[in-house]
């Protein structure tokens, strides 16, 4: 039996463009220390890329952990938030809750870099999502509540700063309902 936080391929693909999307608005953060490292750009491509149908499932599980291993290139806060939001989009193939952690660590990384800059993050990556996509996200169980995934209580995601960005935006997706 899958993971609810599995969510199907067409659902997956929809949160990807947007987990995507939520990427690149910190990935200048990791540029600016490691800017001849292309691994977080090229795992948003992919994750653009996937999410247009161009990429299958199968591949894209394969190469997900590619761009977390930037994480590793980089010291500053910022950057290795910014580097693990990149590898959670690509990861979304694998598993669409991934898109609520790039989101999250997007959140961090512009909370580290900025003072009061985690709250509005949320807030424009809310700004960024479609009906369809909401909807998509709406499906995904609340952070902490399944046994299985990224998701999972006491799991990395399901903690501090990551728990708390899920949290909010899950919170501010059940509210447009």
């Amino acid at each position: 039996m899958s993971s609810p936080q599995a969510l199907d391929d067409a659902d997956r693909r929809l949160v990807a463009a947007w987990a995507a999307a939520c990427a690149e608005r910190v990935l200048a953060l990791f540029e600016a220390e490691a800017p001849d490292d292309d691994r977080p750009r090229d795992a948003i491509a992919r994750a653009r890329a996937y999410a247009r149908g161009e990429l299958d499932a199968a591949g894209e599980i394969k190469r997900r952990f590619v761009a977390g291993r930037a994480a590793h290139a980089v010291t500053g806060a910022p950057a290795v938030a910014a580097a693990r939001s990149a590898a959670q989009a690509a990861g979304v193939a694998h598993m669409g809750a991934h898109a609520l952690g790039a989101a999250a660590y997007a959140a961090v990384a512009a909370g580290a870099a900025t003072s009061g800059s985690f709250e509005a993050e949320i807030d424009g990556q809310l700004a960024l999502l479609g009906p369809d996509t909401r909807a998509a996200l709406r499906l995904l169980p609340q952070v902490g509540r399944d046994a299985s995934g990224p998701l999972v209580a006491g799991g990395l995601l399901a903690r501090g700063r990551l728990g708390e960005a899920i949290t909010r935006i899950q919170a501010q997706l059940a509210a447009t309902d």
